[in-house]
């Protein structure tokens, strides 16, 4: 069996991650409440309330302290069913959101996932939910800025069986392939053939896609199934996500 990387991963050809100096706990805010499991508790609550099933799901919303993952300005909408700014333009997803598409990703799995790959890992929120859910877990992020971000949020977790990468998410990740789930937090006109190819026969991705009718900004959520006959894609409900890029910065 070839060797993983370890954490924090990094692709061929990228720059050396710099050595973090030693740091706080983010965003622990004084009197707010934000650490009691009451709190995750009554989201998950509406999260069921709306009609998530999956009990590893809600399990694992119930577990990771989304607060800890936007900025300090925003933390008392954390527990909101609300997308919030995470600075570069993009965003942290609603966790109801979050939560339908780890639903569909499963499919009804009796338990754990195996190895699941992440394209757009943002504040690392969405990866620290997945750790719950997958064997291993991979998530890679274009935008350093970002990057750095979610390596200092994550980091008090630690998290073994979470790799972090800087790259081009539309490339994927072939040397952790083959993966039983993709998911993506970013949407493009398609579902890049590099996913497609490393996602395991048997496997689900979930991602946004523009709509069939090429409505400016308009996005659905997209389910693929790879089988041994092909591929199946089934179109569900009006999302909205940041665009698909490639490329780093």
């Amino acid at each position: 069996m070839k060797e993983r990387p370890s954490f924090p991963a990094r692709l061929p050809g990228s720059a050396p991650a710099k050595k973090a100096k030693p740091a706080a706990p983010i965003n622990q805010p004084q009197g707010l409440g934000m650490d009691s499991s009451a709190v995750r508790q009554r989201m998950v609550q509406k999260l069921a309330g709306q009609g998530l099933r999956d009990p590893f799901v809600l399990q694992a919303m119930g577990a990771v302290e989304r607060h800890r993952f936007v900025d300090s300005a925003l933390v008392n909408q954390a527990y909101e069913d609300t997308s919030l700014p995470i600075g570069l333009g993009q965003t942290i997803s609603k966790p109801g959101v979050v939560a339908r598409m780890l639903e569909l990703l499963r499919n009804g799995a009796s338990g754990q996932l195996g190895r699941v790959l992440e394209i757009g890992t943002g504040c690392g929120y969405q990866a620290a939910v997945l750790s719950h859910l997958a064997s291993e877990v991979y998530s890679i992020e274009r935008l350093r800025g970002l990057h750095d971000k979610a390596r200092e949020n994550l980091r008090y977790l630690r998290l073994t069986r979470l790799h972090l990468l800087l790259g081009d998410g539309m490339l994927g990740y072939p040397a952790g392939a083959p993966y039983a789930g993709i998911v993506a937090a970013a949407g493009g006109e398609a579902i890049p053939q590099a996913w497609i190819d490393q996602l395991a026969v048997g496997g689900r991705l979930v991602a946004p896609v523009s709509h069939a009718s090429g409505a400016v900004g308009g996005q659905a959520l997209m389910v693929l199934d790879k089988t041994a006959q092909g591929v199946r894609q089934t179109v569900l409900e009006a999302v909205h996500f940041v665009p698909l890029k490639s490329g780093v910065a």
